[in-house]
């Protein structure tokens, strides 16, 4: 593979790195002090609605590149050894690096096609004054659990980086 190619995809493997965990470490650090802030009402819901909606193409998107880029930087790794062969150091950083992003991208997919559209549907609700207090409190609660396990997988991710990197 070309020496450029491999520099283009380190380059867009950092860029999607940074735009998934970033968006992340909001939602798990940011959006809970927001939420305190604007109280457990309308104005609450309507910001986790448009930061899901801001946020779930750029996050998306990222998958597929960090996908598509990580697979090319390993497949010309000189400790690459095949196909589930755990052979070396590396490859069981890589092997744990991967188990945590399937973690994050299960996590992902149930908050983008499970928990969020629930969210808005009970935020519709309250805007209505119809909605169940109790079950929109607890949604917001798993949603929040949800994030701070995705966030420290994603802080896995990146340690694990760092340890394959070392080897």
């Amino acid at each position: 593979m070309p020496n450029w190619v491999i520099a283009a995809s380190y380059f867009l493997h950092m860029i999607a790195t940074v735009i998934w965990v970033g968006g992340i470490a909001v939602m798990a650090l940011a959006y809970p002090a927001a939420r305190r802030a604007l109280g457990d009402g309308p104005r609450s819901s309507a910001l986790m609605a448009e930061l899901h909606r801001r946020f779930s193409p750029l996050a998306m998107t990222s998958l597929g590149t960090l996908l598509v880029t990580g697979l090319a930087q390993m497949s010309v790794n000189k400790n690459y050894e095949g196909f589930l062969n755990i052979a070396n150091a590396w490859a069981v950083a890589i092997l744990l690096k991967h188990l945590a992003f399937a973690v994050m991208a299960l996590i992902g997919a149930y908050s983008v096609w499970g928990i969020a559209p629930a969210l808005a549907r009970l935020a519709l609700l309250e805007s209505k004054g119809k909605a169940d207090g109790a079950e929109l409190a607890a949604l917001r609660k798993r949603e929040e659990r949800l994030n701070q396990l995705n966030f420290v997988c994603a802080l896995l991710v990146l340690l694990f980086t760092a340890v394959a990197r070392s080897v």
